[in-house]
């Protein structure tokens, strides 16, 4: 009798301890049958236009629902309105993480608002994954190893532009139009650590608030400088706006825009592809409206994409690419996980991504992360309009420079 109950008691022992073990490798947010993931978006506000960022995730997950999801779990994608306040980011991420009990946070939109959340999200050790920002700061694993960034820093873009300035345009005479807040002074500075010494030749720089009624004012202030290089950091509608005003006030200087507002479809169309001829950007994605990828964008995965991106109300090429690859992103790093899915083993897989290509990445760019290295996208290649499609500048792809803190 006494055998027999040792061996009921090792046997439900073992169960006991099968069931901690299942539980280990299901965090919350997981279940036989679905994977729950938190976001936040500017889906009304100022900054709406980036809500279609969210959208394309939205709608990249749906197609990989039909597919029967990851592992047989379907992806539920729960995306909430922080109004384009950051002061909201805290309240509605805590209600994803413990009313709405996601496994972790992915892909939400801005650089204040991953700031505002980070601290709460690492102490609860919830993945803070592929957060839309080019800020530095949101890819430091020492100091918040929950926390990982997706796309190129801001900073690093404006190195790479000051370094094509001093190869191409030494000497010349630079201004800036920047936006007054944290993606603009990022970006702004990479150019000025870019330029070191010769950072003298910036002549005027002239930091304005995403609503300015005054960009016109603006241009005609840093035309008047006699500049010959021009730099724009700001976002699409307003990039848009200042190269068709450019225009008008019958300036053409070297023309450097930022990468988040380059779209041929939403930012260079509208300004008039006569007067964007000639602009110079840093991308690593493709862009969706310029004919070099017509036979791409053709293909079965991209065509039933589009579908459901614009049947829920996408509109904006830039931004369908650039959440359909993020999405794709970090779907690759769910499928790495197994049926380990537990919040440890998800940030694990995540800085285990080797030469990793989402499909909208640009030839010979490439995802990398390690347990020291947080950046995923670290790499940008010049690119210039000629009017109908973006041309590469030299055959090399321009990486980030050396790391100044």
């Amino acid at each position: 009798m006494g055998t027999l109950i040792r061996t009921l008691l090792v046997f439900f022992v073992a169960l006991t301890s099968l069931g901690l073990v299942t539980q280990k490798v299901r965090d919350q947010g997981v279940t036989d049958s679905e994977i729950r993931i938190g976001n936040l978006m500017p889906y009304s506000g100022p900054l709406e236009d980036f809500s279609h960022i969210g959208m394309a995730e939205a709608a990249y997950f749906d197609m990989i629902n039909e597919r029967g999801g990851v592992g047989g779990r379907k992806i539920r994608f729960m995306s909430y309105d922080d109004l384009s306040d950051t002061s909201n980011a805290m309240d509605l991420t805590r209600i994803l993480v413990e009313i709405d009990n996601v496994l972790l946070m992915f892909g939400s939109f801005g650089t204040p608002g991953n700031l505002a959340v980070r601290k709460y999200l690492n102490e609860r050790q919830v993945p803070q994954l592929f957060v839309a920002s080019g800020d530095q700061h949101l890819s430091e694993p020492t100091l918040y190893p929950w926390t990982m960034g997706w796309q190129p820093s801001y900073r690093d873009e404006g190195r790479i532009y000051a370094n094509y300035i001093q190869a191409f345009y030494p000497g010349k005479k630079i201004v800036a139009l920047w936006q007054n807040d944290r993606f603009g002074r990022e970006l702004f500075k990479g150019l000025e650590q870019g330029l070191g010494d010769v950072a003298r030749n910036i002549r005027v720089d002239v930091a304005y608030d995403v609503a300015d009624q005054h960009l016109d004012g603006h241009v005609a202030i840093l035309k008047r400088s006699g500049a010959e290089v021009f730099v724009f950091a700001g976002v699409p509608e307003n990039a848009a706006k200042v190269i068709r005003i450019a225009a008008e006030q019958n300036w053409r200087p070297v023309f450097i825009l930022n990468q988040m507002s380059s779209s041929i479809e939403t930012v260079l169309r509208p300004a008039g592809t006569e007067n964007a001829t000639g602009v110079i950007t840093a991308a690593f994605l493709k862009d969706a409206s310029d004919p070099a990828w017509k036979d791409e964008q053709g293909a079965r995965d991209w065509r039933s994409f589009l579908d459901k991106y614009a049947k829920a109300g996408g509109k904006d090429d830039a931004a369908a690419v650039y959440g359909y690859a993020a999405a794709e992103t970090l779907v690759q790093v769910l499928r790495q996980c197994g049926n380990d899915l537990s919040r440890e083993n998800v940030m694990k897989q995540a800085a285990a991504l080797k030469d990793y290509q989402p499909a909208p990445l640009l030839p010979g760019i490439k995802i990398n992360t390690g347990q020291d290295d947080y950046r995923p996208i670290e790499h940008l290649r010049l690119v210039q309009f000629d009017g109908r499609s973006w041309q590469p500048i030299g055959d090399v792809l321009e990486t980030a420079f050396a790391d100044t803190r």
